[in-house]
């Protein structure tokens, strides 16, 4: 029986003090005689435990822990690491061949310590300001315009401050990855000295570690930014440990709830705010906040050069006859004039962007599926006014205006005023177009009732009716002069 303090202490003082006995103390005091026993001569104190009482809380049988040996021996004869026996598996085949009646915690206790299984032990490391960044990719998902989908985070962290930055693409190539890095050294206005990753194929071409050959263009990429790579080995998180985190945090912080955006440039606009906030917090066991660090840091980083490095994939392609460029597996239209010509074409990580001479000419949220053709309204425009009988039945129109302004399109007088709303459509934007139709309110609808409600009428000018005009006082005097003058000739 283990007592309290106050009980030991009357056990002591009856005995040392009043000379009583066991006997008359266990009376006096209400508990048994084995407990004063316990206590009386001071040989035991209630606050320390003497051991554990001898019971045995489970039996492992000489056979059961052979059988679990065999399956450690078994796994390392195998040498595969993602197959190889679990706690549970022991378990689940003890009770299937053995006919175990213990529980599976005691197999889990038993193999780890068979295993001498030793907790992840990590050498505490410290960065220099500026020396190096880590990066990573990650997952999450969002809401956008109402469809649930997966995007890429790409997350980096400056080493020196834990300084973090964030954005998010659809896809996790080239593009991205070389754009995610220019956007993350714009945001900590500078260059580290070393850029720590892991073997991604954008950057790897073989190997691994110390031993990787990089990519030959993502080696330009690293010459003309100033930066050394340094990949991590494999399965070895810890190595970029900092970032690993921010991964997590990015998705449980920032993302959480889920959002719902239109675009993904809405979405990269929230996460850049959270990052910039993040630099107020103080880190525990820092007595600077992560602004004033990353301040430290930005003193001591590479300068960026003035010419930026092209991290778009380019092709040149023909616009067909349809005005329509193919990249990557999709058709993207430019204006109806550019047909039959040779365009450039940019692919970045979330924009699709087409040039011709050097002049922009169409920009598209890129399309990662396959055989999808995206049309913009304005492109098709005048080739549609050319020829109104076409307007009903245009891809182009279909695919850029809501089935509400189609159905009004029907109760107009015919394809060529269908063409003029569709023409406000492109000068104003559909839902004004919409909203100027909802104030009309009669059944009977032209294009000239859309227009009074929606072109503003120029406000006439104000006249002033209060004008203060000084006017000079007449001197009737000289004309008095002149006419006496006159009179005596």
């Amino acid at each position: 029986m283990v007592i309290e303090v106050d009980i030991y202490e009357r056990i002591r003082h009856l005995h040392e003090h009043e000379g009583r006995s066991q006997r008359e103390i266990a009376r006096i005091l209400g508990i048994s005689r084995n407990t004063v026993k316990k206590y009386f001569e001071g040989n035991q104190v209630p606050w320390e435990r003497q051991g554990v009482s001898g019971r045995q809380r489970y039996v492992i049988t000489k056979e059961i822990l052979d059988f679990i040996q065999d399956c450690f021996i078994e796994d390392e004869k195998e040498n595969i690491k993602k197959q190889s026996h679990t706690a549970k598996r022991i378990y689940d085949r003890l009770v299937a061949e053995k006919s175990f009646n213990g529980g599976e915690s005691t197999i889990r206790r038993v193999a780890a310590a068979l295993k001498g299984k030793q907790n992840k032990v990590f050498v505490p490391l410290s960065f220099e300001p500026g020396e190096a960044i880590q990066i990573d990719w990650g997952q999450a998902t969002i809401y956008m315009e109402g469809e649930k989908i997966k995007v890429n985070l790409f997350c980096m962290r400056e080493c020196y401050s834990a300084d973090m930055f964030c954005i998010a693409f659809y896809r996790q190539n080239e593009e991205s990855f070389l754009e995610g890095q220019i956007e993350g050294f714009n945001f900590f206005k500078g260059i580290p000295k070393r850029i720590i990753f892991d073997n991604a194929k954008v950057a790897v071409k073989e190997s691994f570690g110390v031993h990787a050959i990089v990519q030959n263009r993502y080696k330009a990429f690293a010459a003309h930014y100033a930066f050394k790579c340094e990949f991590c080995n494999i399965s070895a998180a810890h190595e970029k440990g900092l970032v690993e985190g921010l991964v997590g945090w990015a998705r449980r912080n920032i993302l959480v709830p889920v959002p719902k955006v239109k675009t993904i440039d809405e979405l990269n606009v929230e996460i850049l705010s959270r990052c910039q906030d993040y630099r107020m917090h103080t880190i525990p066991g820092k007595n600077q906040s992560v602004d004033e660090m990353a301040a430290a840091s930005q003193s001591c980083m590479i300068p960026q050069p003035r010419y930026k490095f092209d991290t778009s994939k380019t092709i040149i392609a023909k616009a067909d006859t349809y005005s329509t460029v193919r990249f990557d597996c999709n058709n993207y239209s430019v204006p109806a004039k550019y047909a039959g010509k040779e365009i450039s074409v940019k692919g970045y990580g979330n924009e699709v962007v087409m040039f011709y001479h050097n002049a922009e000419i169409a920009r598209y949220s890129r399309c990662y599926d396959k055989g999808k053709t995206k049309y913009c309204l304005e492109h098709y425009i005048d080739l549609i006014e050319r020829r109104p009988r076409s307007v009903f039945n245009a891809k182009p129109v279909k695919d850029n205006i809501s089935a509400k302004l189609l159905e009004i399109g029907q109760r107009l007088s015919g394809p060529k005023e269908m063409v003029k709303l569709l023409r406000l459509c492109v000068d104003y934007g559909e839902q004004k177009v919409i909203d100027a139709i909802n104030r009309i309110g009669t059944a009977e609808l032209s294009v000239e009732q859309v227009c009074a409600y929606l072109i503003p009428v120029n406000t006439p000018m104000e006249i002033q009716t209060k004008i203060d005009i000084r006017v000079t006082k007449p001197q009737l005097e000289k004309y008095d002069t002149l006419m006496s003058k006159e009179v005596a000739l």
